[in-house]
């Protein structure tokens, strides 16, 4: 187990539609959190694993819990950069801290921290992920530490 690491930062650019957005013009408080799942997905899809293979491997990570804090809005059109960082990598669970940035000025619009749990697609009971992607996330941290 690695508590409170420093595990390298990965970063998804997106852009606000005008769906994303509420009657005044903002994103959403809600979308920060799609943009945010999103961004874990492409780190694992980054990592080499997706999420329908691991489904097919009766595997699915989900959100145990959430946290998040809100500093500025995003407007339409905005491009955002939402990044993805494994503070704690246990057997069965991860947990990431994660910003949205706009990138014109690099202002911290939102931050949140999640917990996600590894469990069996058939029975949502938890269980150790599989070696090749707790390596995957294990490497990233040992990688950042030696540089």
């Amino acid at each position: 187990m690695r508590a409170l690491t420093t595990a390298p930062q990965f970063t998804f650019p997106c852009r606000v539609y005008y769906e994303d957005t509420d009657a005044g013009g903002i994103v959403y408080y809600v979308n920060y959190l799609k943009f945010m799942e999103r961004a874990r997905t492409e780190r694992l899809r980054h990592l080499g694993f997706s999420q329908a293979q691991m489904a097919n491997e009766n595997l699915l990570f989900v959100v145990h819990s959430s946290q998040a804090r809100y500093h500025a809005p995003a407007r339409l059109d905005d491009e955002l950069a939402v990044s993805v960082q494994v503070e704690v990598l246990k057997r069965a669970s991860l947990k990431f801290y994660q910003q949205v940035r706009r990138v014109s000025d690099d202002r911290l619009l939102c931050e949140g921290r999640f917990t996600v749990a590894c469990v069996r697609a058939d029975t949502l009971k938890p269980r150790a992920m599989p070696e090749l992607l707790y390596a995957a996330f294990d490497a990233d941290v040992q990688d950042f530490a030696g540089e």
